[in-house]
């Protein structure tokens, strides 16, 4: 079991940067599959990243080159490096995290994977 928090949301304007942190807990942390996802209002909850227990990475296409994931295990945190933030990016920031072999099949990007979230993390990039 690992529980999860994130920090790190705020407000900015376009073009800026921000780094989401998730810190989590639980001896089983290391053997997770973690994930950050996204919901904007009225919109689906949005795969953005994963990183696997191996440290391999993969990002959905539309952020692919502006965000990156990454963690410390030795702080046991999780983090998105987000650059060149727009209004488009408005939303709630979640991370995630699963066990088994989720990460190295096609499922990682849906939301019905992941077993654990955190309670997550506002954005709001203003034009």
């Amino acid at each position: 079991q690992v529980q999860l928090v994130e920090s790190g949301g705020g407000s900015l304007q376009t073009g800026g940067s921000l780094r989401l942190s998730c810190a989590a807990s639980g001896d089983s942390y290391r053997r997770a599959c973690m994930a950050w996802f996204r919901q904007a209002p009225g919109n689906e909850r949005e795969a953005l990243a994963r990183i696997a227990p191996d440290g391999s990475t993969a990002y959905a296409d539309s952020v692919k080159g502006r965000l990156t994931i990454s963690q410390d295990n030795a702080n046991n945190t999780l983090y998105l490096q987000m650059n060149n933030l727009t209004p488009e990016d408005n939303a709630e920031y979640y991370c995630a995290a699963a066990y088994g072999y989720i990460c190295y099949s096609v499922s990682w990007s849906s939301q019905a994977s992941y077993r654990y979230w955190g309670q997550g993390t506002q954005v709001t990039v203003s034009s």
